[in-house]
This record gives structure tokens, sequence and C-alpha cells, in this order.
């Protein structure tokens, strides 16, 4: 690997280099320095300056190593992604990761500064895009072990062994037997100290199943998207409850939800990667709902006032905004599968469409060819588990909702390796709890003081006698005036509705070109006949099957 070849370097490893090479010009003479005598040892250091330190690296020969499995949890909004990105704007979850390794000496690279996991017999279960969470990933990966290395026995001469000549030797002491948990490097502990604080190792596994593969080995995805009812902040002009009031269907996007469950054919509800040549789009699901967050409620009055809420509204006005996520289980996922699950189902809970879209759009004989319609936003996406059930049961016995779900792995969480490290690995002042409740209050502390300034502009825009809301009776009715009808706001899962104008209907949705046809045209593009020409020059040891969806 060439040293000089920064694609692969890391922001801190690139930042380093640049100091390096400003100490240098700083140390640079004015005039060249005459070469030194013999027996000089080394020339004289220029005046007023001093020897850089040189950091001692450990020896990797001294240590022994051990194979291993992480889980770990990340709030994703300010990172580019768990894959590593060398020339991308923000840092990574990967780069993240290699930094802790490497300034923990978990892992001995030759070099630190270039990323390439390719030496520690590494394999993820998921790849997270850009602003995505992950509350369950997990990682296989080869890292230093505390269990002292095998002796080499002692040579003994013939002198040593003639007769009369040897010693009577004391009995050795047995030493107390290597705890492959209890006396191990405690991980999560060691890498927590050194990660961001939104980044946390939750559990390690001491010995996960032979030929285990992060990826390969996983049986069970589940993800979850969160959301609000009502999505975004409702108009009194709005106040029939339809598409434009930002109050959802919760019912509707529910049956919606589960036309997804069982095996589909899932290429008009993702986004196709032609660089892959996938030709199978099947994949299954093994659950697909809505399901209400409880206790999370925040008090905003207004929007359950007369002229905001919907004219059946039926609800405690304390318990609005409502919080509710999309939870769906699957073995596998394509690109982006998911946000484009969840932008039908928001299309269906804002009464664009009807449920019966989602059947609709499954069958590639109705729609041979994906509409163009914007998938969801992914801050709210969170990959909440990845199951790892017992693989020899699971190669017997087909895939399916009841077989999956249990993860045969032996977790060892944070801090439980041994009772007293309890307080310090989970508890504590440098516990993982109360690094991560520093982070929860200063977002708690965000919300609070956004959601009482937002109470307190309702109020103040209700009392003004210019936006004064018409009375019950009238807010009560349908609005069907002109400009309502003409004109929506459109919810993509970020933080508000996106004004789109009138809205056009699925079926009435420019169509994009098939799959088949992108394939084609990539693989020309490339020099190839057509995509099956490509296809079939591949490496077919090569898996392009299996995508995760972020």
């Amino acid at each position: 690997m060439d040293p000089t070849n920064y694609n692969s370097w890391t922001k801190l490893g690139l930042v380093e280099r640049v100091r390096q090479l400003e100490a240098e010009l700083q140390r640079r003479p004015a005039a060249p320095e005459p070469a030194p005598q013999n027996g000089d040892v080394e020339a004289a250091s220029p005046p007023g300056t001093t020897k850089p330190k040189v950091k001692r690296k450990m020896d990797p020969s001294k240590y022994s190593t051990r194979f291993i499995a992480l889980k770990l949890a990340y709030l994703g909004k300010n990172y580019g992604g768990f894959e590593f990105q060398a020339m991308g704007n923000q840092p990574t979850i990967e780069e993240e990761l290699w930094n802790a390794l490497t300034k923990a000496c978990l892992i001995f690279p030759e070099d630190e500064k270039i990323v390439d996991f390719n030496i520690c017999e590494y394999s993820k279960c998921g790849r997270t895009d850009r602003g995505v969470s992950a509350f369950g990933q997990v990682i296989g990966i080869r890292v230093r072990s505390n269990k002292p290395l095998p002796k080499e026995p002692e040579q003994t001469t013939a002198e040593d062994t003639e007769e009369g000549q040897t010693e009577e030797q004391e009995p050795e002491v047995k030493k107390k037997p290597f705890d492959p948990i209890a006396d191990e490097i405690p991980y999560p502990m060691v890498l927590n100290r050194i990660l961001p604080p939104d980044i946390r190792i939750l559990a390690w596994c001491p010995s996960p199943p032979p030929d285990f593969s992060a990826r390969f080995s996983c049986r069970e995805r589940q993800y979850r998207y969160f959301f609000t009812q009502p999505a975004f902040s409702p108009e009194p002009s709005a106040a029939g409850g339809g598409a434009a009031s930002g109050w959802l269907d919760i019912e509707a996007m529910r049956d919606a939800a589960k036309r997804f469950e069982g095996e589909q054919d899932f290429r008009n509800v993702c986004k196709v990667d032609p660089a892959k040549l996938i030709t199978n789009w099947s994949r299954t699901i093994f659950e697909s709902d809505i399901v209400e967050v409880q206790d999370v409620a925040a008090a905003l009055p207004y929007i359950t006032a007369a002229g905001f809420s919907p004219a059946d509204f039926q609800g405690d006005e304390k318990s609005f905004p409502k919080v509710y996520y999309f939870h769906v289980r699957g073995s596998a996922f394509l690109w982006h599968q998911i946000r484009h699950m969840v932008a039908v189902l928001f299309l269906v809970g804002q009464r664009f469409e009807k449920p019966s879209i989602v059947t609709e759009l499954l069958d590639v004989g109705k729609y041979p060819r994906k509409p163009g319609y914007t998938m969801a936003d992914e801050v709210p996406l969170v990959l909440w588990d990845c199951v790892f059930p017992d693989l020899t049961q699971a190669d017997e016995t087909p895939l399916s909702a009841s077989n999956t779900h249990v993860d045969t792995m032996q977790w060892i969480y944070a801090g439980a390796e041994n009772s007293s490290k309890m307080r310090s690995g989970q508890f504590g002042p440098f516990g993982a709890l109360d690094g991560m409740w520093k982070v929860w209050r200063g977002h708690k502390m965000d919300e609070l003081l956004a959601s009482q300034l937002l109470q307190l502009m309702a109020e103040q825009a209700g009392s003004g006698s210019s936006t004064e809301v018409a009375s019950t009776e009238e807010t009560k009715k349908p609005q069907s005036n002109k400009k309502s009808a003409q004109s929506v706001r459109l919810y993509e899962g970020g933080n508000t509705g996106r004004p789109a104008g009138k809205y056009v209907p699925m079926e009435k949705k420019d169509k994009l070109e098939s799959p088949d046809e992108l394939n084609d045209k990539y693989a020309r593009r490339k020099g190839f006949v057509d995509a099956a020409d490509m296809r079939a020059r591949r490496n077919e040891g090569k898996d392009t099957v299996m995508q995760n969806d972020e």
C-alpha cells in the first residue's frame, strides 16, 4: 500500500501529517548544514529547536489475539454514514472506530493513519447511510487479548542432564487459569473512553460461532422509523384533518404496513444501484407494523385546539403530539428499501393514496416501472437490532417470523465482565450510562426550550386581532377552498411538510427506467454488451444479492 495515497487516510491522520510537515519546515535551517564527521552519532539540531517525542509502539508479537464480536450504538445525525469514506465531508462511524481501536492498541496496522480493516478479519452487519442511527449494529473483529502467550520450552544442555549434575528443582507453582471473560480486556469500557459520546460499545461476544461473519451470519435485521402525530404544525385553514393539516391517518398506515409482510418483489420500493447488477428483487418481511411509543408525549395544547385539530378529534390535549414508529423485521433489505416503504406509508397517512397502493406497487405486472416518488428523510431511521440465531438449525428450517428473532450470541454487556467493574463500566461518573445521560439531557433541554417557545408563539399568534382563529362551528367544517385543493404540504419524514403544489397520484406519476434497463445502460458505459455480459464476466464468487437498506 502506498503511504502517500492520502485518499485512504483518516482526517486525524491528515491533520497530523500537515502538522509534521509544518514542523519540518520550521526546523529546516536557512543554509545547508555540514555533513557529520566520522564518529558523530547524529548531526546537531538547529539552535532553539527540540527533538520531537517519538511515540513508543507496542510490539504485536508479544501479545495474543482473539476474534470477538462487538455490539455498538450510535446517533448518526452528525456522521456521514457507517462505512468509511475517505473524501466525505463528515466523519464516519468506521473512521471513529478505527481511531479508537488503534489508539487503544487493540489492532496493529503498519500505519494508523491509513484505514485498512482487512488486517483484523473485520466484518459488519449493516451499512447505514448518512444521518441514520443504529442501536444494535454488530461487527466482527480480531483484537489484542490479555491471554498470555504460551511459553516456549526451555532448552537443556547435555551437561545439565549428566548423572549427578542435576539439582532437585523446585516444584512449579500452578498459575490460575486464564478466565476468557473476567481476566480479559474490558473492550467496551476501553473503547467508550476514546469514542465520541454519541458512539457507544454496548456489549461484546467472547466466542462467536465458527466462521462468524457479522454480515452473512445475520438472519434478521430490525429497523424502526420514528415520526410524530401530527407530522408537522397544523394550520387553522386545514382543520378538516385532510392532507394539508399534518394529521396522519394511523389506522390507514397500519393497514398499508401489513401489506408489506411476506415474500415480495420490492423493485418499486427501493433505489436501484446499477453497479450491483441485481436480478433478484425478492425479499422476505417477517413483520411490518405501526407502533405508538409510550411515555414520550410532549404537551403542545395549541395543536388540539379548535381550528387546528380534525373535526372528529378525540383525545387528551396533554398527550399530543404523540410519537409512533414504523417497525419492520426482515432477513435482508435492498438499498434504501425502508425509506421508500416509509414514504409510501406517509402518502397513505396523508390520504393522498389508499392502503391498496402498497399491494399495487408490489405487483410488477401493474407497475413494471417504479413511479417517481421521493423517499423519506434519513434521520428518523434506526437500525434497531441484528439477530444471529443458531445457524445449524436455521440451515434446516426455512426462515420465518418464528425462528429468526431469537439471538443466540453470548453478549457480555459493558461492565458485566466483573462486578467490580460494573460501576466504571456502566454507572458512575465514567460509566456508559452517565455519558449517554449527558447526551440525552443536552437534546432534552433543546426539546424543552423549543417546545416552550413554540407554545408561546402559538398563544401570541392566536391572541392577535388579525390572526384570530375562526369560530368552532366554522373550523369544524371541512375546508374546500381552491388554494388548498391546488397546493399541498407533502410530509416525507423531515421536520416539516414540503410545499408540493397539486399532488399527482402514484398511477399518474412519471415512471422511471426499469432495473433491467438501468443495468444494461450501466454495463454499456463500462464497455460490455449488456448487463448479462458484464455479469457473466464478473467473479461468480462475489455476492451481489444481499444488500442492506441504508
